[in-house]
């Protein structure tokens, strides 16, 4: 899941795979805005077949939450 998860993270925001670590942040990296997020979230739910409701939308806010986020999930 994880590879997965961060081969999604490179695509969306076209930023070289070995950027895709727990640290990438929200924010804190220029080519993750309000817009890219959005495009994270459609591209996770896709490749994952799975609805992430609104709140953990919200708290996405980094790529470690996101891991955490989408294995929640996936366990449901």
């Amino acid at each position: 899941m994880n590879e997965k998860l961060r081969n999604i993270f490179a695509s969306v925001l076209d930023i070289p795979l070995k950027e895709v670590t727990d640290e990438l942040a929200y924010g804190q990296h220029d080519k993750w805005d309000s817009m890219s997020h959005m495009m994270l979230i459609a591209d996770i739910e896709s490749n994952f077949d799975i609805m992430i409701d609104t709140d953990d939308i919200i708290d996405m806010s980094s790529f470690a939450k996101a891991q955490e986020i989408v294995a929640k999930y996936e366990s449901e």
